[in-house]
């Protein structure tokens, strides 16, 4: 996996297009002038999040023994059901009536670093460990896109309407299926191997 891959991978998981529609409802009793700070607050606590989760998820990962083939495979089922959710999306879980600001849960956690993200990001790093410093800044080119697109939902939710939003984000979700497919045919092919290779 490269840079832009990753980068690539994470944005998609992210889904900011998708998360815009569930941003506004969540700020919606917000007071217009904090929502940005709210915004860049969360923002920044999902970063957080995801840098330690970078960077202890392998050792999560070893207490635990599980196998690289394993992980692929796991990973490729995760985001399948991800980017089925995508193609197919629930109805919105944000209550219209909570009147309190939002803070960490639902916008940082699990709107951008959700499960989809933190286990994207355990599979990225397991696989090449070395290379830690090209997922930092791949994540962080994600995070930056996706805050770029967040801050500016009001506006892009005007441009785009409820129906453009929805077929931006089934065409990422049938991206991201390809993906999936992709990574699960990965991890049997290494599990085969493994096999191949015990006496």
């Amino acid at each position: 996996m490269t840079f832009i891959s990753a980068a690539l991978l994470l944005f998609l998981v992210m889904d900011p297009l998708g998360n815009i529609p569930l941003y506004l409802t969540a700020l919606k009793n917000v007071d217009p002038r904090r929502r940005l700070k709210v915004i860049m607050r969360e923002l920044l606590i999902a970063l957080l999040v995801m840098v330690v989760f970078l960077f202890s998820g392998q050792a999560f990962l070893s207490a635990l023994h599980i196998s690289e083939p394993a992980l692929t495979a796991t990973g490729g089922v995760i985001l399948f059901l991800i980017a089925i959710k995508m193609i197919f999306p629930p109805e919105s879980l944000v209550d219209p009536k909570n009147e309190e600001e939002p803070f960490i849960v639902p916008l940082a956690i699990p709107y951008v670093a959700g499960p989809s993200a933190l286990a994207t990001l355990l599979l990225i790093m397991n696989g090449e460990p070395e290379k830690w410093l090209t997922w930092l800044g791949a994540l962080l080119a994600a995070w930056v896109v996706t805050g770029l697109i967040l801050l500016a939902a009001g506006p892009l939710a005007r441009i785009l309407r409820n129906r453009g939003l929805i077929a931006i984000e089934r065409l990422m979700g049938m991206i991201l299926v390809a993906i999936a497919i992709q990574m699960l045919m990965n991890g049997i092919a290494e599990f085969v191997e493994v096999l191949a290779v015990k006496p």
